[in-house]
């Protein structure tokens, strides 16, 4: 907003250049060429210049009685943007206040049948008052004589842009200004050209210029404020546009606004929170749930009708409707205009339809090509998941080559055609079943069973019901296997490996690691009580030995006691959780064996439910159960069919 200090500067300034302005007279023998002359003088440009006529020149007869043109001119005050003033308009701007073109005032004189009549406009924005000599200039221009000073003097005082007449003329009609219209372009265009009036002719109102243009049967798209500006200030035998119909819009065709990239060769790379990309994650797939919205249709607009000068409509073309490109596994949307997934999977552009695809299927490797792999169906991998990426997926995952140091995770069943080498890292995870070949130095999870055909060497295997390793070189040599039911296996153990190779049934193996998770929480806590308990202890007897402690042996006994309190609720906690645990796999009512159809080496550690066997002995074709407190070596036994068909026999459907 502007201050009274600031608005005192901007009169201030305004004041300063009202005494700056200078006049100069000038002559020529035209009125143009004395107005040329004024400007050389003041060294301006014509249109900074504000003139009076002081006499009129003559161009004489044949050479004789010429006589110049005398005139006092001034340089127009211009309006130069200082930065308070640029303050203004930013404040106007901000306060949605539209900006005033600034424009002066203006005199207009027209020679009409029964006078000279005259208009004056009035300024807008910082424009200047039309002033007399402005006045006078336009009404000399028209040869007035007998001017009525008074009336002239109200127009300029009031500005009320109505022509009023202010003095008489001898009027011949055969020298009147006329005008010639021509329609043209079918009726689309008009123009209009106007001849100058001679010696004692009139102009054309603005009345008459209308009234030409219904004679030529032009009722539409008339610019009228031109032809009031062509009324005041005529051109002469020039082609001036006056008049434009309205040429018709054609409506938009309908559209598909899809919610998915089309263009799948497109990657989609996502910055981490440390500011860098992970080129792993390509985002290539584009998973959609059931129900998703994929795609909706805009329909097609009607269309804007046009119209000639003269009132003929002029039809416009509505939008072509389309219709939905509907693929496989999607549906209409219940307004009839969206398309829906009917599926969860992966939406894509196939044969310009839409399609969610339930499988996934990757021609090649999993690596920096393919990004991590994030899938709402079922993905089949036709080569091989490389280190350090994974594959996740809410079916099923194949893989017909070699899973390595890498992650899977399948809702479904994950079948390997070539094993898995996780290289002591890696994790495979299925929420059925685990199909593999062979399985070494990795960690595996599953939902149901582990079924492998070639060996498992030196793994973490935890499995809901059951592992088994069946094949020509079926064996188990090394790590940690945890089935509810049953671990079976041709040969377990190994005779010249000192790697421990154990063996646990009888109980839910997610039970079990949560137990021992909580276990290892409640020792830690038990083991800091005890250290807390002791700091306490050498506190509290300095202080009563002191009477009082040292401010930070203060805050250290505070905070030992809080962080007391937070644990003895840890402690708490994990010890509801274990006696949960326990109830509930006391419960369990699962028989638990270990089989091996071959041999089992000594320093295999059997263990059932919670009693533990260490083997010291051959044994050959064996079955370990728990009996009656013990585990018992008995016949072997046979896993059942499913398991027994192995990878071969696996179908994913």
């Amino acid at each position: 907003m502007i201050d009274f200090i600031q608005l005192q500067g901007i009169i201030k300034e305004h004041l300063e250049q009202d005494r700056a302005i200078r006049t100069v007279d000038a002559v020529g023998p035209t009125l143009e060429a004395a107005v040329n002359e004024a400007a050389a003088l003041l060294d301006t440009h014509v249109k900074w210049l504000e003139y009076e006529i002081i006499e009129r020149g003559f161009g004489g007869f044949l050479g004789a009685g010429q006589k110049d043109w005398l005139i006092r001119a001034y340089e127009r005050t211009r309006v130069s943007k200082t930065k308070l003033e640029e303050q203004m308009l930013a404040d106007e701007a901000a306060s949605d206040v539209p900006i005033i073109e600034d424009k002066d005032g203006q005199a207009f004189a027209q020679r009409w049948r029964d006078g000279i009549y005259l208009k004056v406009t009035p300024p807008s924005g910082n424009g200047r008052k039309a002033h007399k000599a402005l006045a006078m200039q336009a009404l000399n221009h028209k040869d007035a004589a007998n001017i009525d000073s008074d009336i002239v003097d109200n127009l300029l005082h009031e500005a009320g842009s109505i022509y009023v007449k202010v003095a008489d003329f001898e009027h011949r009609f055969e020298n009147d200004s006329m005008a010639s219209v021509e329609v043209a372009d079918g009726e689309m265009k008009v123009y209009m050209t106007v001849t100058p009036p001679g010696e004692g002719g009139c102009d054309i109102k603005m009345e008459e210029y209308q009234s030409l243009l219904k004679q030529h049967r032009v009722y539409h798209g008339v610019k009228e404020d031109y032809l009031q500006e062509i009324a005041d200030s005529p051109v002469y035998r020039e082609k001036l546009e006056v008049a434009e119909g309205i040429r018709p819009i054609n409506g938009k065709d309908a559209y598909i606004d899809y919610k998915f990239e089309t263009d799948q060769t497109k990657i989609r790379l996502r910055e981490g929170t440390n500011g860098r990309v992970n080129f792993k994650e390509l985002n290539i797939i584009q998973n959609v749930v059931q129900n998703q919205i994929l795609a909706v249709k805009m329909p097609p607009e009607d269309g804007i009708d046009g119209k000639t000068v003269t009132g003929k409509i002029l039809p416009a073309k509505s939008g072509s409707d389309i219709p939905l490109p509907l693929g496989t596994n999607v549906r209409v949307g219940d307004d009839g205009e969206s398309i829906v997934a009917e599926i969860n999977g992966q939406v894509i552009m196939a044969g310009g339809h839409v399609n969610v695809e339930p499988v996934l299927t990757v021609e090649g490797d999993v690596n920096l090509k393919t990004g991590n792999i994030i899938f709402l169906g079922t993905v089949v991998i036709n080569g091989n998941v490389e280190d350090g990426f994974s594959v996740k997926a809410a079916g099923n995952i194949e893989v017909k080559g070699t899973v390595a140091k890498a992650e899977l995770d399948a809702e479904g069943d994950i079948i390997i055609y070539q094993g898995v080498n996780g290289k002591g890292g890696g994790k495979i995870r299925a929420g059925r079943s685990i199909w593999s070949r062979f399985i070494e130095n990795a960690n595996v999870e599953s939902g149901n069973m582990v079924v492998v055909s070639d060996g498992i060497i030196n793994s973490q295997i935890d499995a809901i019901k059951s592992i088994i390793c069946q094949g020509k070189r079926a064996s188990i040599m090394g790590g940690r296997l945890r089935a509810g039911e049953e671990i079976n296996a041709k040969v377990l153990g190994n005779p010249t490996s000192g790697t421990e190779t154990i063996c646990e049934v009888g109980f839910d193996p997610q039970s079990k690691i949560e137990l021992e998770r909580l276990t290892e929480i409640k020792t830690a806590a038990e083991t800091e009580l005890e250290d807390i308990r002791l700091d306490l202890q050498t506190l509290i007897n300095t202080k009563k030995q002191r009477k009082s402690l040292p401010e930070d042996k203060e805050i250290y006994m505070q905070e030992l006691m809080d962080r007391r309190q937070i644990l003895t609720e840890d402690l708490k906690k994990a010890n509801s959780g274990i006696q949960k645990i326990q109830e509930f796999m006391n419960d369990i009512n699962v028989r638990g064996k270990v089989s091996a159809s071959t041999k089992v080496y000594p320093g295999v550690k059997i263990m059932i439910r919670d009693v533990r066997e260490d083997v010291r002995t051959d044994y050959k074709a064996v079955t370990f159960i728990l009996e009656n407190g013990l585990v018992r070596v008995t016949k072997y036994e046979e896993p059942d069919e499913l398991a027994k068909k192995g990878l071969d026999g696996y179908n994913s459907n």
